[in-house]
């Protein structure tokens, strides 16, 4: 399925209860099944550009791009920051449609944004060919305070090329009275979920959901990461052709063969209402749906990390979040770059309420998390830990659509066929190499 598709495809099984920052967060499974490049921010329409507010500067005239963000306010609110700044005037665009490819097609004219923000920060393509500004100076100081997973997935050749936003997760999230019952404690290892979801299914209950494709396309990422490996390894060579990443992908058919996945829920894993409807016991799925299931369950859940694999793998929560870019071809750098840092560096108020006020979201400021009412506690303050202690940004900024496409080609073929995983992780090496070879030329 093309990104096109699955974006459109998406977008109308939600409709209007899918916002675009938890649209953005299906960044995770977009790059496992090569749906989406580094961001779900696709809808299969054509951009449509709106204006916004302009700020009430003196000086240089700036253009800043956002995607359409679906919380109500958020547009008033990007409106209201950029009029606050004084020192040029700001004027906003909000954009419909297939944000990702329209700003990147601007960034080659000389009709694009001079501020812009882009999912998981600027690709690796706008990088090497000199289409973004360098702003590794512009967080100074406060670089040890952004979530670190995010901000190294914005770094390239140790300069930054965007500042992290708001950030986003997906996690594990399970109905304590169902275990309880069940006499499960809360699984730490893969091995030990599929036993839970053996004995947690139960007639029509399910007991885990990992999307209606049984995680084929959600859960590529984290299974690497349960064995301690990565899309790539530290020096940018292939990172999973290791036996143990055969043994973790091959974890997922065992759970489809066990009859343990729910496969027909009514909305796929981005949706709460399979988790509070009683259909599974344990979802893997996103930071956003909480407002939902604490209305439908109260504090009957909790949440924890996608397990390690076993002693010697790691527990991860894929994190996402959109970065304040520069374009360079803006027709005052600097300008655009100062505005860039009072917005994302030194106004924390405003990146407090842009995190908190319009969704279910977390700072990408570490600092800033103890300030935000709706993470003070409970399975929200417990989720924000996760994001900061074991957060995995959902794919190296080197992983490209070609190498997400074969990737997730394989996951579908390992999952729902019963491929071999080593000769499928093979045929993505096989794609993968050359890919390396051209971005890092």
């Amino acid at each position: 399925m093309s990104d096109k598709q699955i974006g459109h495809e998406i977008g109308q099984a939600l409709g209007a209860n899918l916002t675009r920052r938890s649209l953005f967060a299906l960044g995770g499974a977009a790059a496992v099944t090569g749906a989406l490049a580094a961001c779900g921010s696709n809808t299969g329409r054509e951009p449509v550009a709106t204006g916004g507010a302009s700020g009430g500067g003196s000086g240089a005239t700036l253009n800043q791009w956002y995607h359409q963000y679906g919380e109500a306010g958020t547009q008033q609110a990007v409106e209201k920051y950029a009029a606050a700044y004084k020192d040029a005037t700001v004027k906003v665009s909000w954009k419909p449609g297939d944000y990702d490819q329209s700003t990147a097609a601007s960034l080659l004219t000389d009709a694009g944004p001079d501020v812009f923000e882009y999912g998981n920060g600027p690709t690796i393509d706008m990088i090497k060919g000199g289409q973004v500004v360098d702003l590794t100076d512009l967080i100074g100081d406060a670089k040890s305070d952004f979530n670190q997973s995010i901000l190294e997935r914005m770094t390239y050749d140790g300069k930054t090329y965007a500042i992290p936003q708001v950030v986003d997760m997906q996690l594990l999230v399970y109905r304590k009275s169902m275990l309880d019952k069940a006499g499960i404690a809360p699984p730490q290892t893969i091995d030990e979920l599929i036993a839970a979801a053996k004995k947690l299914t139960q007639g029509n209950v399910k007991g885990l959901f990992l999307g209606n494709d049984g995680g084929a396309g959600l859960m590529g990422g984290p299974m690497l990461w349960s064995a301690g490996l990565d899309y790539l390894t530290k020096d940018n060579q292939f990172g999973f052709d290791d036996p143990r990443a055969a043994t973790a992908l091959g974890k997922l058919r065992e759970m489809w063969d066990a009859k343990v996945l729910l496969l027909g829920a009514p909305k796929d894993w981005f949706d709460a209402s399979a988790l509070t409807a009683g259909l599974t016991a344990m979802q893997f799925t996103g930071l956003w749906t909480f407002p939902d299931i604490k209305k439908g369950l109260g504090d009957d859940f909790g949440v924890l990390p996608w397990p390690a694999l076993d002693g010697s793998g790691k527990a991860s929560v894929p994190v996402g979040a959109y970065g304040s870019c520069v374009s360079a071809k803006s027709k005052d750098v600097e300008a655009a770059k100062k505005f860039a840092k009072w917005l994302w560096i030194d106004q924390t108020a405003y990146q407090l309420d842009f995190a908190t006020a319009y969704g279910f979201h977390i700072p990408s400021r570490t600092s800033l998390i103890s300030q935000a009412s709706t993470l003070k506690s409970g399975q929200a303050a417990d989720a924000a830990k996760l994001a900061t202690d074991v957060g995995h940004a959902q794919s190296p900024i080197l992983w490209t659509p070609k190498c997400a496409t074969a990737f997730g080609d394989a996951m579908n073929r390992i999952v729902k066929e019963g491929a071999d995983p080593a000769g499928e992780i093979a045929k993505v090496k096989a794609v993968a190499d050359p890919e390396l070879k051209r971005v890092l030329a």
